[in-house]
């Protein structure tokens, strides 16, 4: 399982929506589940992102899921491909 922190921000769309937010997030979690991608945290921030996820699954279907939801015109995303300790060890290793 590949792990994804994405960095949220509100569109113009969005933030005259951002009532609808937590409801918005739900729709998305249970869309996550339904095709196996684990929502693992969700932060609501300051500063200059106004949101952050962090989502594990397979890489093709991850990747799916967040531009299904950026169509739907409320959010635009940053995603970055995170490793833990172990794996990015391992990608060290094969280095050699």
């Amino acid at each position: 399982m590949a792990t994804f922190i994405s960095l949220v921000n509100f569109t113009d769309q969005g933030i005259r929506n951002v009532k609808d937010s937590p409801d918005r997030y739900a729709a998305f979690r249970a869309m996550a589940e339904q095709l196996g991608i684990s929502v693992r945290a969700a932060y609501w921030t300051t500063g200059g992102y106004d949101m952050v996820l962090i989502v594990e699954g397979a890489e093709d279907v991850a990747t799916t899921l967040l531009l299904k939801v950026a169509s739907l015109g409320n959010i635009r995303t940053q995603t970055l491909r995170g490793f833990s300790e172990q794996e990015f060890r391992g990608l060290i290793d094969a280095m050699r």
